[in-house]
This record gives C-alpha cells, structure tokens and sequence, in this order.
C-alpha cells in the first residue's frame, strides 16, 4: 500500500476486486461472492516503524514501496488502529526524553488488538540491560502497554511477549495468544468476518475435519465446534506453541495438533511414510469428511492437491487469487466450487483474501 489513500476511493477500489475475483472464478461457475468490506480507517492491528533522525530528533518514518532511502516521516498513521495511534506522540516523546530509552532506537513496532491490549517492541542498535528494563517498566506504567526490547542477541521481556486477542465468532468469544513477532491476521474487524463465514459454510457435521496450515489455531478454534473431531497440522514451531496455548485457554479437548508439513501430511495419510511425531495417533479412527486449508501465498503444491481431492468437501481461503485460480483448475474435475466469498484484510492494495467451499461432483 502507497503512504496515500483516500476513504472515498474504497468503494469502488472494494469493487474492482470483486470484479476481479468473479473474472478468476468465470470457468468454474462459480456463485456470486459475499463480499465483506473493512473499517476505511484504524483497521490494521499492526504497525512498525523506522525512526528517521533531522537535525537529532526522532520522528517515524515509513517508506514507499522500492524508495528504501526516502523516508516519508509520519506522526499519525490513519490506517493503524486508535490505539497505535494514540500511543505514538507519548511514546516517542518519553524516548526521546530518557536516554536510556531513546540512545540508539531504530524501530518501533506496534501490536494491538480490538480487545484493547498493546504490545510495543523497541529496536535498538546498542545491547540493552537491567538499566534498560527498570526504565521501560516506568514507561509501560505510565502508558498502559507491555513492552519488548530487542537488540543484536538479546531480547527484553517485559510483562509477557503476546497479547490476548478476543473474536466474536457466531455467538461465542474465542481468545487468542499472539505472539511478538509471530504471524496474526493485521485486520481484525474482517478476521472476524472470515472465522464466522467459514463456519456457516462448513454447518453442521458428525464426522471429522482435516486442517492444514493451521497456524496459530485462528480457524481451528471455531471449526472445532462443526464437527466430532480435528486434526490440525502445522510447522511453525512458534504457531504451533500458540496453537496450543489457545487450544488450552478456549478448553478445546476435540483438536489433535500434528507438527508436519502439508508433504508430510499427504506422506502419512496416504501411508507413504511413518512419522515419529504421530506416534500413538490413530489415523485410521479418523473420518474426514472435510479438509480445510489456508495456504501460503503460493497455493497448493501439486501431492497436497492430489491429497484434498480425496475429500468430499475442501474449504479453501486464499490470500492470492491467482494461485486459488490455478489450483481451482486441478479440483474442477473432481469438485465444484458452492459457495465464494471475498474478505478485503488489506484496504487500498490490490491484495485480497477469498474463500471457496467446494463439493465433490
């Protein structure tokens, strides 16, 4: 996203990218999507921050996209939430005023939620000690946040390194730990959209579902509620610690949490390979009826897409259509798509989220 935009735009920029999507999905017939739009302002939970020093002050810096060395210095950011913007002014001032805080400072990064928690990391270019922790506990008093402190080797832990997240999924608050640094959907307000339309697309099941890419538990959590049984993979060490962690907080007790590949998945379930870190798990006491994946950016890999043909139905969100498109070509012999929808997490970018439920024809 450019530094520049403008909320009156977002209407027709939000229909250029459902006119987009409906063009991909042209030769698979697929059904009108929902579309579920975004906050115009203060929707993105996330923010980080170089500092760009003029005549030895601080300010906050961001760049356009290619221009690395052109700072385009910011003192409010509509985009990020109230809070990130709330907290800037104060934060910057009480670094600059206390040395300990501000020597050598290159970046701040910002972590908010819309439950109302913050977690603020400061970035330095010196090692930081206890002197920087009792001077950082002032500052997290005095503004209400809980703060980090990295530099080269070191990291500072103040408080904890997450916040907890609450989404009103349905009728129902589920809680997050997201952790520092650790991948989150940066747009609350339409991961709630997503995380309810997945579950009304799934309904009502008595057998079990297969997820991959699981990430930190955002979908498994609700999805748990549609069916008998979950087995949920992912690789990310730190996602899957996370995974658990919300596993435990929700008291979810229907969720098997594998640590594998989406290839490693394929490998075991089609009994390829045996893998240690399935011991005791039976995988024939499984009936997936449904398998749900959420791909990285460059869709599916041709074994896992050879892997959910097996099933009867595929829920699929994508964070790149055209790689949703191609793979959608391998499925359409075997599944048409029922149900479509479109989730703008990025205003003011070409970037999109989608959704497809297909059924076995």
């Amino acid at each position: 996203m450019g530094l520049s935009f403008n909320p009156a735009d977002y209407d027709q920029e939000l229909a250029a990218k459902r006119q987009r999507l409906i063009d991909l999905l042209v030769p698979f017939n697929a059904p009108e999507p929902q579309v579920f739009s975004s906050p115009t302002e203060h929707f993105r939970l996330r923010a980080e921050f170089r500092l760009w020093y003029q005549d030895g002050q601080a300010h906050y810096a961001m760049f356009e996209p290619g221009e690395k060395y052109k700072a385009v210095l910011i003192e409010q950011l509509p985009i990020a939430s109230r809070r990130i913007n709330e907290l800037m002014g104060p934060l910057l001032e009480a670094c600059k005023a206390e040395p300990l805080l501000g020597r050598k400072l290159f970046q701040i990064e910002f972590l908010t939620t819309l439950s109302g928690e913050a977690l603020v990391t400061l970035c330095y270019h010196r090692p930081i000690d206890e002197q920087w922790d009792a001077a950082a506990q002032v500052l997290a008093e005095q503004l209400g946040i809980m703060l980090i402190g990295r530099s080269r080797g070191r990291k500072r832990v103040l408080q904890r390194d997450h916040v907890v997240e609450e989404l009103q999924v349905a009728d129902r608050t589920w809680s997050y730990q997201q952790v520092e640094g650790g991948f989150t959907q940066p747009n609350g307000h339409v991961n709630q959209h997503m995380l309810s339309w997945a579950l009304d697309a799934v309904g009502e099941n008595t057998d079990d579902l297969l997820e991959l890419y699981c990430g930190n538990g955002n979908f498994t959590l609700p999805l748990s509620t549609r069916f008998r049984k979950v087995m949920a993979t992912e690789l990310s060490k730190s996602s899957v610690r996370s995974a658990i962690a919300n596993l435990e907080m929700n008291q979810v007790d229907n969720v098997t949490l594998i640590r594998l590949a989406s290839e490693e998945v394929t490998q075991a379930l089609t009994g390829v390979r045996e893998f240690r870190r399935l011991q005791g798990i039976d995988l024939s006491s499984y009936d997936f009826g449904t398998v749900f994946v959420d791909p990285p950016r460059a869709g599916l890999d041709p074994a896992t897409l050879e892997l959910v043909r097996r099933y009867q139905r595929i829920l699929y969100i994508s964070c790149n259509p055209e790689t949703l498109a191609n793979n959608l070509a391998e499925l359409d012999s075997t599944h048409r798509i029922t149900r479509c929808a479109l989730f703008d997490q990025f205003p003011y970018t070409h970037h999109m989220e989608s959704g497809v439920l297909l059924e076995r024809r």
